[in-house]
């Protein structure tokens, strides 16, 4: 059992707990980690240095941000841990890696992909201006480093992030000028059903809510937002509320975000089939009910399979691992997997709810003016891709980035493929699957032009 390579890719919620799973069963896999401590971005460590309590730090999910940490921190020595290390490509199996300068293949027999999620962004006129920072990256700057974006945020998109964010920032003790959320209150309600799958959850989000209602913070719903204004940085959102009036709200820094998107280059580079899901809007990786993917030897788990939450990652984290170790000849608990697999299926009815209550603004996406600046890395207006997919006929996304360079930056379509593939879809009258998805491309990160390949003895 201790020949067997599993390569673990992620030490989140997920990958802490496939990790752990491999360990149980006597496998001692490598963990390649991008950041330099476990926890992913839900369970972010603090520096060294810091000193503030999990509670100010985690909220309601301190337990189980701890119980990630030590679970983690006792699993080390029985890990080969490779933590600041980049996995930037996949070839049959093998994984190509990073750390510093040095790059290493690792070929493995079952690898787990719990690559987690970033933020799905939509171009708002104003968006590239200083001031500017996704959900996720006003996050890490109150975890991280102990500082908020701004002296006066905005915080401006739809998902439960937008809420969980601005309730942090709050109790922080900075001044939210207002929670502008682009899906309406009706749909919210509506979607309480699904969502009561997981009542502990649902009744967490309604605290948030509460709490920014409680201290005064504005939260409009089905707004339409305008315009970032500025001059050598963010002073205004404009924007539009359900009642059609036009609105301005002063502010020194705005967190954007609309719900989140799946890592999945790893996955794609893997040779794993997707499918596209109609409820998010994305493509997302083909999986059977434990994680296994198209390619053989290849797992998926956590938010980089299915956005579905901490608690989900978790679940499928171990599945995942089940899964590789059954299929790799070792004997694995059949009521564990299926206890797992029952409490799964909880967690992907909460998802539909999710998807009810905070829809992405596909309609936004395609409105987008002609000189608002689309992708961001390459400077590509949507006016550009317009008359791309017009003039030129670019039949899906991949052509279209061919003859525009639309997601050929450094982050290879993150920020701009989602609402790229919306603008195209509109210009040609397709259905938005019909016009694909951005393939991945190595490496998935930049790498230093002195990388060099790791010398065997």
């Amino acid at each position: 059992m201790a020949e067997l390579r599993v390569v673990i890719v992620g030490a989140g919620p997920a990958g802490v707990r496939a990790a752990q799973a491999c360990v149980e069963a006597g496998v001692r896999p490598t963990v390649i980690d991008e950041s330099g401590t476990s926890g992913g971005q839900i369970y972010r460590r603090q520096p060294a240095q810091f000193t503030r309590p999990y509670k100010a730090l985690y909220g309601f999910e301190a337990g189980k941000a701890k119980a990630i940490h030590c679970t983690f921190d006792d699993l080390v020595p029985h890990l080969d841990y490779r933590p600041n290390t980049l996995a930037w490509n996949v070839s049959p199996g093998v994984l190509h890696c990073v750390q510093g300068e040095v790059a290493e293949a690792l070929p493995f027999d079952a690898l787990i992909l719990a690559t987690g999620a970033t933020d799905r962004l939509l171009p708002v006129r104003g968006w590239t201006m200083a001031g500017c920072y996704s959900l996720g990256a006003a996050q890490i700057a109150l975890k991280a480093q102990a500082c908020a974006i701004g002296r006066r945020v905005v915080f401006l998109g739809t998902g439960p992030l937008l809420y969980l964010i601005s309730y942090q920032y709050a109790a922080a003790g900075v001044d939210v000028a207002a929670v502008l959320d682009t899906s309406p209150f009706l749909g919210q309600l509506n979607a309480l059903g699904p969502m009561a799958a997981r009542p502990t959850l649902l009744a967490k989000g309604i605290y948030y809510r509460a709490q920014l209602l409680l201290r005064g913070v504005p939260v409009h719903t089905s707004v339409t937002p305008l315009a970032i204004d500025g001059d050598d940085g963010v002073a205004a959102v404009r924007f539009r509320s359900g009642r059609g009036q036009e609105e301005q709200l002063a502010c020194d820094a705005v967190g954007m975000g609309f719900h989140l998107r799946s890592e999945t280059q790893l996955a794609d580079l893997a040779r794993c089939d997707f499918t596209f899901d109609p409820d998010l809007g994305q493509w997302v990786p083909q999986v059977d009910a434990d994680g296994r993917g198209s390619t053989s030897g290849v797992y998926l788990a956590g938010d980089g399979a299915r956005v579905l939450g901490a608690d989900a990652a978790e679940i499928s984290g171990e599945l995942a691992a089940l899964a590789a170790l059954s299929d790799l000849g070792l004997d694995v608990s059949t009521s564990r997997i299926d206890k797992l697999r029952r409490r799964q299926r909880r967690m992907e009815t909460f998802r539909r709810g999710l998807a009810t209550a905070f829809p992405w603004p596909a309609e936004l996406a395609r409105a987008v003016a002609d000189d608002v600046l689309l992708c961001r890395c390459e400077a590509i207006t949507a006016g550009q891709l317009r008359e791309a997919a017009a003039s030129q006929g670019a039949p899906e996304v991949n052509r279209a980035k061919a003859l525009v360079r639309v997601g050929m930056g450094r982050c290879q379509g993150r920020f701009c493929g989602a609402a790229a593939a919306e603008v195209l879809a509109e210009v040609r009258g397709d259905a938005l699957e019909q016009v694909g998805r951005l393939r991945g491309q190595a490496p998935v990160k930049p790498l230093a032009m002195t990388t060099r390949q790791e010398e065997k003895a």
